[in-house]
């Protein structure tokens, strides 16, 4: 398939309107109609209904596959202009806002950024290895529950490199009042049916909890889709929910207590993730960061 008639489609779909495709991709509308009559008469199918413009039953199953592809091909450009290109100066360094927590970014790791030129872009953690893949991003710091030395399962977009930088435990955050609060330790399984913020990006996500415990209960009371750590552990301590956090983000909160968990054995692990050998401000950084573990 032709990767320009691709991207054309998709745009088409996501935006349901050929004449904003044109507009956003900077063609004539009958080029953009051109783009995926051609694309429907290489695959042999329809792809789009005209009236309203949605996909058809082929249409949607392209999709399925068409992110990955083009994600695959602006990787492969960016390596090669990485490779190119001489080492930059300053850098980009996207992270996770929990990747974020203190035990990952000791003072020796936050002396090591540069100077000048260097850019902190907090995203969803897994937005990160795509940013990175695509040159959005020279490093990325991404996070999750792990088994104790386990590396994380990330998304496969590109040929990406990590390495571990920190592990520490976690801790469930229940506010001061909480029956809970009490406990020298807690186990995950027992507080599968208490009532659990949904906080997929700021805090670790109820997926991970539930993948720890065969898979079912955690079920949410209240939705964040923020990323700001603080905003959720001040809704943890008003009792909208309970949290699972890195032990170092957890503690100190006011109103709040933090109770590590003892069962099952999980760490909230950190990791750097690059797509080539990193030069220049980059690969001091990457040294620093997987030098403080």
């Amino acid at each position: 398939m032709d990767p320009h008639l691709l991207r054309t489609y998709v745009t088409v779909a996501r935006l349901a309107s050929f004449s904003e495709a044109a507009r956003e991709l900077g063609y004539t509308q009958s080029a953009v109609s051109q783009h995926v009559a051609a694309l429907e008469q290489d695959l042999g199918a329809p792809l789009l209904t005209r009236r309203p413009v949605a996909p058809t039953a082929a249409g949607e199953r392209l999709l399925e596959h068409a992110g990955p592809l083009l994600l695959r091909l602006d990787a492969a450009r960016a390596d090669v202009a990485r490779m190119a290109a001489a080492p930059q100066q300053g850098l980009t360094l996207a992270a996770a806002p929990t990747a974020l927590a203190p035990t990952a970014l000791a003072p020796g790791v936050l002396a090591a950024l540069p100077p000048a030129g260097t850019t902190l872009r907090v995203l969803a953690r897994d937005e990160i290895p795509a940013a990175v893949a695509t040159g959005a991003a020279e490093l990325g710091l991404v996070d999750g529950l792990a088994a104790p030395s386990d590396p994380l399962r990330l998304p496969d977009v590109a040929p990406l490199t990590t390495r571990g930088v920190t592990e520490e435990p976690v801790s469930v955050l229940l506010p001061a009042g909480h029956p809970l609060a009490r406990r020298p330790a807690l186990r995950l399984g027992d507080l599968a049916d208490a009532r659990w913020l949904d906080a997929p990006e700021a805090g670790l996500p109820l997926a991970q909890l539930r993948a720890t415990d065969g898979g079912r209960g955690f079920r949410p009371s209240l939705r964040y889709d923020g990323t700001d750590l603080r905003t959720l552990t001040a809704l943890a301590a008003a009792g909208h929910g309970l949290a699972l956090l890195p032990a170092s983000a957890a503690a100190g909160v006011p109103g709040a207590v933090a109770v590590p968990v003892t069962e099952p054995r999980v760490v909230h692990r950190v990791e750097l993730v690059y797509a080539s050998a990193p030069r220049g401000a980059a690969a001091a950084l990457a040294d620093t960061l997987t030098g403080a573990s």
